[in-house]
């Protein structure tokens, strides 16, 4: 992968989304004199191949590690932020957890509730990784965690229902969505699925238009010196505005969730019963884990978020994330060798296919064979920069704030300045 620009945070440099039977500290033993350890592992596959392969992964490091014990508990990925958080407040966390990094990463460094694991990766994976993923889990130039995939965001489409609809290309920009939009409903396809139920997915919306009206200059700044005060921002929650009043979503978006059951926004594109949804990477795994055959979608395509008629932002700039795991502060010294493993060739290699995703290592990229993920990767490797998710960047509480507001809007209780409104208020708040 060829290196590219990469926002820089306060405390975290940001690039281009897991969990156990019992938090608990007292489970792990102390490593240090050969003797038994257990380690608690969270993580957020709860069905399917994705949580077999952390199953498989575990059993193969306890068997390379004897006297070493995995013990695994999945949590729903809508529940993780805020059981982990409890988790850790209590000091009574996991072992091992899942990390995004942006301020969500940088609040659990500043409490001394994470493991500076600079001096404890080996050069191999160092070197597989690369500096731009794994600056992504860096908070002060110190690396906190091990990606284990790489997560742009863009537009997935059923390439039969555009055909149905009579769309020949996908859009550039938003005239042409609009225009794709409208196509779809005259042939009585639900154009976009949207869990707005679960609130982020419709901030994605937010976060692309805002990524487009902003420039480079005031996306890094929200990372360092957060706040809304430029017009763009504005902007951002009225160009989504008038494009929800175009009605893309499908009929009953704001109950409906993101990734659980057929009648998710992820189950619709499955069933095709919606042409379009906005997402990461790890969606086209997600979707999978819902069609009738429980494989991928065959005709499952991608595209970049169009570009805005104005704004100062990149057409090419993308935002996502990263999915990874890092280690408790009193996690014994075998849990950076855990995320040394799986950092390994053939874990990414499995993981990648897995999760249907994009996988971390650059070693690895080579397993990427799904058309739709290859579109991603293209892209994301041809982007100006990658931004982290703003809900990510911000931190828990105000990007929580964030997500809420335009969920607000969008049920049509609020507006595009009640959506600055509500960030301001977050960040005067702490």
């Amino acid at each position: 992968m060829k290196a590219r620009k990469i926002l820089a945070g306060s405390a975290a440099l940001l690039a281009g989304a897991l969990v156990l039977s019992g938090c608990s500290s007292s489970g792990s033993g102390d490593g240090g004199d050969g003797g038994d350890v257990t380690m608690t592992f969270w993580h957020n596959s709860t069905t399917g191949p994705g949580k077999q392969y952390w199953a498989d992964t575990a059993k193969a490091f306890e068997d390379a590690n004897p006297g070493v014990t995995i013990k695994i508990q999945s949590i729903q990925n809508e529940d993780m932020d805020g059981k982990l958080q409890t988790a850790l407040n209590s000091g009574d966390a996991p072992d091992i957890f899942m990390a995004r990094g942006g301020g969500k990463l940088a609040a659990v460094v500043a409490a001394g509730q994470a493991m500076d694991i600079t001096d404890k990766l080996t050069d191999d994976t160092k070197n597989a990784l690369g500096d731009a993923a794994l600056s992504s889990l860096s908070v002060d130039g110190k690396i906190y965690g091990v990606p284990t995939s790489i997560l742009p965001g863009g537009i997935y489409y059923s390439k039969d229902l555009f055909k149905q609809a009579g769309i020949t290309d996908t859009p550039k920009t938003m005239a042409d969505l609009d225009d794709a939009v409208t196509k779809l409903k005259d042939a009585g396809i639900d154009p976009i699925a949207l869990g707005a139920k679960d609130a982020w997915p419709a901030a994605h919306w937010y976060y692309f238009f805002a990524l487009r009206e902003c420039s480079q200059d005031v996306i890094a700044k929200a990372a360092s010196d957060p706040n809304f005060d430029d017009e763009c921002w504005l902007r951002a929650g009225e160009d989504l505005q008038k494009f929800s009043k175009t009605d893309p979503f499908n009929k009953g978006f704001l109950t409906t969730s993101a990734q659980q059951g057929a009648g998710s926004s992820a189950g619709l594109v499955a069933n095709h019963k919606a042409a379009m949804e906005l997402m990461g990477a790890w969606d086209p795994g997600v979707i999978a884990s819902l069609t009738p055959d429980k494989k991928p979608l065959p005709d499952l395509g991608w595209f970049p978020f169009p570009a805005t008629a104005q704004g100062e932002g990149d057409p090419s700039a993308m935002m996502g994330g990263v999915d990874g795991f890092t280690c408790w502060v009193n996690a014994p010294e075998q849990c950076a060798d855990f995320l040394n493993f799986i950092a390994e060739k053939k874990n990414q290699e499995g993981y990648a296919d897995a999760f249907v995703t994009l996988p971390a290592s650059q070693e690895a990229q080579g397993v990427v064979t799904d058309p739709a993920l290859k579109d991603v990767l293209a892209s994301y490797n041809d982007a100006a920069y990658v931004s982290v998710w703003l809900d990510t960047l911000l931190g828990q509480n105000v990007g929580n704030a964030l997500n809420v507001a335009v969920v607000d809007m969008l049920a049509g209780k609020g507006t595009p300045q009640g959506i600055v409104d509500g960030v301001t208020n977050a960040l005067k708040k702490g």
